[in-house]
Formats: C-alpha cells, sequence, structure tokens
C-alpha cells in the first residue's frame, strides 16, 4: 500500500492491496473473537478490545463505497469525503482509541462496575460522534442533535474515567518510574483535548472553519496518531518489558515526544493563520525538521530493540 499509493494512487495494485488489509482485518477480528475466551484479560479488557475490532470492520464500509465509486466513475465530491471520514472516524475513535484503552484497562488492572458504565458510554458515543466529521453535509435537526448527545457523552466519560483512575490508583502512580509518568501524564493530556476540539466542533461554523483548512485536520489526526495512539503503545510495551528498558531506548521515546510536540505546535500554528489565509514562511521545512525528529526517536527505539535481542 505505500509503495503503490505513493507512486500511482488509486489504482489497481493500490486498490487491491487495500482491499487485501481489509481482509486480513477481516480474518484476524475472526481469530482473536473465536480465541478471547482462552486469553487472561479481565472481562471489561475483554469488552475494550472486541469493541475495537467490530469499529475496525465496521470502518472497511467507508472503503469499500470508495471502491465502488471509483470502480463506477460515478464520484460525488460530498459522499467521497464522508466515506473517506467514516473509515477514518471508526479507525481513530473505534479500533485504535479502544484498543489502546483495553491495554490501559489491563496494565493498570481496572475491572470494577464503575469502569464497565465508561466503556458503554464510549461504546454508545462512537457511532454518532461520526457525523462531528459531516457537519458540513447539513444534517438533519435529529441526527445533529444525537452527535451533539454522543460528543457530550464521550467527553463526561472520559474525564469522569480519569477522576476514577486518578481516585484508585494514585499510589501505584508514584511508584511508576518519572519517565513513564511524564508520557502517560503527556498521554491524558493530549486525549482531553482531542476530546474538547470534538466537543467544540459540534458548533457548525467552527466545524465548517476547522474542516475547510487541511492543516487543522492533519493537526487533529496527529493528535489522535502520534500522541495518543502510539505513545500509549510505547508506554505499554516499555512498562511491560515488551520493549527492553535501556538508556537507548528510553532517549529514543523522549526524542519521538519531542517531535510529537513540535510537530503539533508546527500545525497549530499553520492552522491557526490559515485562518486569517496567512502564510507562514518555510512551514514545510519545519514540517520536515519535525518528521526528522520523529523518525530520529523511533530509529533509535527500534535499532536499541533489536539489539539487544
Amino acid at each position: 500500500m505505500l509503495v503503490f499509493f505513493t507512486f500511482q494512487g488509486y489504482a489497481f495494485a493500490s486498490i487491491l492491496f487495500s482491499t487485501l488489509s481489509i481482509v486480513v482485518a477481516y480474518v484476524f477480528a475472526y481469530v482473536f473473537w473465536k480465541n478471547v475466551k482462552t486469553v487472561e484479560f479481565n472481562t471489561i479488557v475483554k469488552n475494550w478490545f472486541k469493541a475495537g475490532l467490530v469499529f475496525n470492520v465496521l470502518s472497511s464500509l467507508g472503503t469499500f463505497y470508495l471502491a465502488y465509486m471509483m470502480a463506477s466513475k460515478d464520484i460525488h465530491e460530498k459522499q467521497y469525503l464522508a466515506s473517506i471520514y467514516f473509515y477514518l472516524h471508526f479507525q481513530y475513535n473505534g479500533w485504535f482509541s479502544f484498543i489502546v484503552l483495553g491495554l490501559f484497562h489491563d496494565y493498570f488492572k481496572l475491572n470494577q462496575q464503575k469502569y464497565v458504565k465508561i466503556f458503554w458510554l464510549f461504546c454508545i458515543a462512537c457511532i454518532p460522534t461520526y457525523f462531528l466529521s459531516t457537519l458540513w453535509l447539513e444534517l438533519p435537526i435529529w441526527i445533529y442533535s444525537l452527535t451533539i448527545a454522543g460528543a457530550i457523552i464521550q467527553t463526561y466519560a472520559w474525564f469522569r474515567f480519569v477522576y476514577y483512575f486518578i481516585q484508585d490508583k494514585r499510589n501505584d502512580l508514584h511508584q511508576i518510574p518519572f519517565f513513564l509518568r511524564y508520557i502517560l501524564l503527556f498521554i491524558g493530556f493530549a486525549m482531553s483535548v482531542k476530546l474538547l476540539l470534538q466537543l467544540g466542533s459540534t458548533v457548525p461554523s467552527v466545524s465548517k472553519l476547522a474542516f475547510g483548512f487541511r492543516p487543522i485536520v492533519i493537526a487533529y489526526l496527529h493528535l489522535v496518531l502520534l500522541a495518543i495512539i502510539s505513545l500509549s503503545i510505547l508506554f505499554y510495551g516499555y512498562s511491560t518489558q515488551l520493549i527492553r528498558n535501556n538508556k537507548a531506548i528510553k532517549l529514543g521515546i523522549l526524542i519521538f515526544t519531542v517531535g510529537v510536540i513540535v510537530n503539533e505546535l508546527i500545525l497549530a500554528v499553520q492552522g491557526i493563520a490559515s485562518f486569517s489565509y496567512t502564510l507562514i514562511p518555510y512551514v514545510d521545512k519545519m514540517l520536515f525538521g519535525a518528521a526528522i525528529i520523529l523518525v530520529s526517536g523511533i530509529g533509535i527505539t527500534a535499532f536499541s530493540s533489536i539489539k539487544e535481542e
């Protein structure tokens, strides 16, 4: 997919490999669901994982509709964008986020009944919040109302979860190395910003403004994928020693984190400036510099991990 999308865009080979990736996702979902009973996770963790798999499968409907439009040569801009956002929403806010939260519940042994309620709030809110990405379609008032309700529920569920977590795990947090606490705090801050931005986008004029400027969309996607998902995986891997614990890997993760912050700051400034159609000089070179920091950080982490084997 990386190679053929780069050189061909939407063509036979790229669409073929995209389809194969979806087939792999379906097979994985089936195998995991079939064998999850034998895995030593508590019920809440299994629920997060199962819901993530469901949203992963659901997201593929957006891809299939895109392929249909491409094959039929009947492409409508609004439907095209709605299909892309459908895929992205259920990948980022469904599959990725639910798996990360499941890992988080597993690591900290969060299995009380109150966390079950948090899970169901997130699960219920995930579907209507898709329409946050499509408010420019001038949705019926009842769908718009459900969208607002979903954004409020998800935001409430997150901050309720943070309250429960701090209340239950305050002492455990003090036993975690400062390095990991720093990453955990950054992930929590990024997740809070993400949900507050989602809540703010329920205002149609704000939504149209945000989705009308590419840097804002990219900044949001990077906030989710880099600051929340990638750092959460690194946190879980390092804290459970799936990634070796040594100074080089620690340095690599810290450099990667700095790269995430620099990247987000540049995109945020560019996005804010774009509201007044102000061009930021050398922004492409600054983003390239941020990319070098990111690649350096994850490169050091990967190389040191392989070297330790």
